[in-house]
């Protein structure tokens, strides 16, 4: 025993003693700072950490945050008026068809989503973020404008509902470039430490469009009677849709192109993106896969939550539960409310315990509090129904927070914004968009109304699966480009413990070799 002792004492005094501002480091941080200085063989200089100016950044997230806004609030407020625009564009069908139908066309925008991420995402990657996400915002706002325009099933007959559907092919083509390259976009111009607390500034803007346009259509419910929404009243959040597009239009031309996408336009990289989209497509996915199938993982267990929330559960209260839309409305936009005051909280909390932990308890999380949320949601009562769309929405804010730090940290510079696009758009279209298609009908079918309990546990699984594959990106540097800091004191703090951490290695390295010179 004192033999053994005495070599693992020896051990102990051979082995070098980290540096304590190296020892600070999250395990993954060293780990991918360790295999960068290996490549380099040499410590960071000022030229190997990019610093991004507080000014430019707060623009940057500021006016990507109001633009996903203003997008969002568009595509939602067709979910809160599915039932209403179920009876002007299927007015011969039954209450359940025409609720059927109004989902179907909403999920059509979904089909066609992956198609405009096949689209936009090789587009950004070649000729940049900005120009695309500002295509995106004029497309949406003129997808949204023409809803709130066409005539009713009773004007034009069939024309309607086929109009209906093309506006809604426009915007979900529009969709499709649009939260892979916000969420491109912001996170190449995060801090590493920050990504977290700085993406969910995102969702932060998606969950404030949804609110508004809940709002909005609460308002209207309670100020106009039946009669009125079905004659007008329903078009008015559609017709917003206009000047907003116009202030999103200049808030994005205003922007500047991301720091890691000027990074890596050298001639290596421009020669890389000028490969067709379809041999990107398939380079991507025979490269990525492994990348993609965690995307879509996550992907699901976010949109499924989301649009289970916010498609959904406006309608199930109506057309289910027999409750008012104005009652119903109201529901929702607390839970919305509620999302947006912890969705930041929850950002800054995974850049300090990591993106695994906040997605990996909310699934858990989901499965086992799914069923209870939506017996509360259906109890009578004032108080039972909030608490249980505050159960899902807090659920739906643990997912939504770390997205937009952890879905583009998958996939390196040259690829991010496609790989994006396939992977995000691809998990929406059949399994997101369709959720409230799918529930619905599984209502309607079963006549059990804790169908939307069961679909969510299956997601919740399926989501805590997927964590177990995803690695760690807290406060590490994104693929292919170089690290991030906000200032120029984080910069000369990197680099000494890039100096220490260089030296360490090298030194225990030496040691290594020393003890086993074969």
């Amino acid at each position: 025993m004192g033999g053994a002792r005495s070599d693992g004492d020896r051990r102990d005094r051979n082995r070098p003693r980290a540096p304590q501002a190296v020892a600070r480091l999250p395990r993954q941080v060293r780990e991918e700072l360790t295999d960068r200085l290996r490549q380099t063989r040499r410590a960071f200089g000022e030229s190997d950490v990019q610093v991004v100016e507080p000014p430019l950044l707060r623009r940057a997230v500021g006016a990507s945050a109001l633009g996903n806004c203003m997008e969002w609030f568009d595509f939602g407020v067709y979910s809160y008026l599915a039932a209403t625009i179920g009876k002007v564009f299927f007015p011969g069908a039954s209450p359940a068809a025409q609720v059927i139908s109004s989902f179907a066309t909403f999920a059509a925008a979904f089909v066609v989503r992956p198609l405009g991420g096949l689209v936009f995402g090789p587009l950004g990657d070649r000729i940049g973020r900005q120009k695309v996400l500002a295509t995106t915002m004029i497309m949406m706002a003129v997808g949204t404008f023409a809803i709130g325009v066409i005539p009713g099933y009773g004007t034009i007959g069939i024309a309607a509902p086929v109009l209906l559907l093309l506006a809604r092919m426009v915007q979900g083509f529009s969709t499709g470039g649009e939260y892979g390259g916000a969420t491109t976009f912001v996170a190449e111009y995060s801090p590493d430490r920050r990504r977290g607390f700085l993406s969910s500034w995102l969702d932060f803007g998606t969950f404030v469009g949804y609110a508004l346009g809940s709002a909005l259509v609460t308002v209207l419910n309670l100020a106009l009677t039946d009669q009125q929404m079905l004659s007008w009243g329903w078009r008015v959040p559609f017709l917003v849709a206009g000047p907003l597009g116009v202030i999103g239009l200049y808030m994005r031309l205003k922007l500047e192109e991301s720091p890691a996408f000027q990074q890596q336009l050298d001639e290596h990289e421009k020669a890389l993106v000028q490969e067709s989209a379809r041999s990107e497509f398939q380079d991507i996915v025979r490269s990525h896969w492994p990348e993609l199938l965690v995307c879509m993982g996550l992907v699901l267990l976010y949109n499924v939550t989301n649009y289970m929330v916010t498609g959904y559960l406006p309608t199930y209260q109506t057309e289910t539960l027999k409750r008012s839309s104005g009652s119903g409305d109201l529901l929702v936009l607390i839970g919305m409310l509620w999302i947006v005051v912890l969705i930041t909280f929850l950002g800054r909390l995974s850049d300090r315990v990591g993106r695994r932990p906040v997605y990996g308890v909310a699934a858990a999380a989901m499965i086992v509090l799914a069923v209870p949320a939506f017996v509360l949601i259906k109890a009578h009562g004032t108080w039972p129904p909030i608490l249980g769309v505050l159960l899902l929405a807090t659920l739906l804010a643990c997912f939504a927070a770390p997205s937009a730090a952890t879905l583009p940290a998958l996939f390196p510079t040259a690829v991010r914004y496609a790989a994006m696009g396939i992977g995000f758009n691809f998990a929406v279209a059949a399994f997101g968009g369709t959720t409230p298609l799918v529930t619905a009908a599984l209502v309607t079918a079963t006549g059990d109304d804790l169908m939307p309990a069961y679909y969510l546990m299956l997601a919740g699984a399926i989501g805590l699966l997927t964590v177990r594959f995803l690695p760690e990106s807290a406060q590490v540097p994104l693929k292919g480009s170089r690290p991030m800091v906000g200032s120029h004191q984080e910069r000369r703090e990197l680099i000494t413990v890039s100096e220490e951490l260089y030296a360490f290695t090298r030194e225990r390295e030496r040691r290594q070799l020393r003890s086993h010179p074969g």
